[in-house]
């Protein structure tokens, strides 16, 4: 047990009151109990300053328009004015980056499935896993490549995710087990927006309390002072500039000022940027009622409660430590966002109404070492699970469509002339 910690915690407490919340490391016989048991979910909520000290700036996402997700929320029975500082979509791509780092590091098993663009001449390769996809197993990208010369949904394991839904999750389980976490709709396989749909069991969300907007100033100083009036220079093909006219690529023969190639000083200005807060807040929900919907029927057999509960606590164990893994790894969001902890990283348990929260703490290792034995556990229950890394390579027509993209790219990004 961490230092300053004891088994039975008073947490703010009115005195009147008798409630007391125990709390101990967690095991999987509590992920066990708590499944079994019906109990609502795990939840965190952890307290951060930023990491300048409390009153500095941070800077949260913007979004279309180069808008804050701002909003007034009911918090101790008053309007708090607040801003998102990362949303449920951020933390879930966090977690499965964590999962997949812990994969790829050997610590973990984990079904994965790749599309590997290398050896293809593109301009850029890359490589794209179901943990990164953005639909995770439903993505186009993985449905438009090819398992043995076949396409991937077409194959014999493709196939399989055809009548995958929550009565029939077993396939999702063996084959991306975190689609069944983070949630998925299989919008692009055969069914179009009729594929099956799989809510999210996990979310969790940043968000600033307090949030008074701030001001953003930008300027540059260039050591070499060239003016505006040595112009205009003309964009030229290659993406380089030149100062004449004659050089300039089809479209550019109008010329810009110095400062649009980065030469020359740059005004500085002033706008709406960033905020301080009084404190931020992370808020992490496993829903344990969520992953109670969830069958998993093998071999043609109906679903059982054994081989159900089997399932639902390796998928717990397996939320749990993506979670734990962002929290310890820090809360460096984005440049100027990075935000530090001030309380211990907890976890509750919701069970029964009106009953005290059990708390636990939960260390990466301990984490780690739940997950390994909940999956051991769900083979032994007859629980299929991909073992190896499942290879696939992007069809020919996707190589195309990369390439063509990623060329454009680079004659855009040549031109100045922006693009999608």
């Amino acid at each position: 047990m961490r230092p300053g910690l004891s088994n039975s915690v008073n947490r703010n407490i009115p005195a009147e009151s008798t409630e007391v919340f125990n709390m101990d490391t967690l095991s999987l016989d509590h992920i066990r109990q708590a499944v079994a048991g019906g109990a609502a979910a795990f939840r965190s909520v952890t307290a951060y300053q930023p990491a300048g000290g409390p009153g500095d700036k941070i800077f949260p996402p913007t979004y279309e328009g180069g808008a804050y997700a701002t909003e007034m929320r009911h918090i101790d029975g008053a309007e708090v004015p607040c801003v998102l500082v990362d949303s449920v979509q951020s933390q879930a791509n966090r977690m499965e980056t964590a999962l997949l780092d812990e994969w790829e590091a050997g610590g973990i098993p984990l079904p994965v499935i790749t599309v590997d663009f290398a050896g293809y001449d593109l301009p850029k390769p890359f490589r794209v896993t179901s943990l990164e996809a953005p639909h995770r197993i439903a993505d186009a990208l993985l449905r438009d490549s090819m398992l043995d010369d076949v396409s991937f949904r077409q194959s014999e394991t493709g196939r399989k995710l055809d009548l995958a839904d929550a009565r029939n999750a077993t396939a999702l389980f063996e084959l991306c087990p975190t689609a069944l976490i983070f949630g998925m709709w299989d919008s692009t396989g055969p069914r179009g927006g009729m594929g099956s749909k799989i809510q999210r069991a996990m979310v969790s969300e940043f968000v600033g309390l307090h949030a008074v907007s701030g001001k953003r100033t930008s300027s540059r100083i260039d050591p070499a002072q060239v003016l505006r009036g040595a112009g205009p220079v003309y964009r030229t093909p290659d993406g380089g500039w030149t100062l004449d006219q004659t050089e300039a690529a089809s479209g550019q023969r109008t010329g810009v000022r110095p400062s649009e190639v980065n030469h020359g000083n740059i005004t500085p200005s002033i706008a709406e940027g960033g905020f301080t807060i009084s404190r931020a807040v992370q808020t992490t929900v496993l829903s344990l009622a969520a992953l109670g919907r969830l069958r998993f029927p093998v071999n043609g057999a109906p679903a059982d409660r054994e081989t159900d509960r089997a399932a639902r606590t390796t998928l717990a164990a397996l939320a749990l430590l993506g979670a734990v893994l962002v929290r310890e790894t820090g809360a460096d969001l984005r440049s100027r966002c990075q935000l530090f902890p001030t309380e211990e990283f907890l976890w509750e348990l919701l069970d029964r109404p009106g009953a005290g929260a059990s708390r636990y703490e939960l260390p990466a290792d301990r984490a780690r070492e739940i997950y390994v034995q909940a999956v051991a556990e769900a083979k032994s229950a007859g629980l299929p699970q991909l073992e190896r890394e499942l290879k696939l390579a992007p069809s020919p027509q996707l190589v195309e469509l990369v390439r063509h993209s990623q060329e454009l790219a680079v004659a855009v990004g040549a031109s100045g002339d922006g693009g999608e």
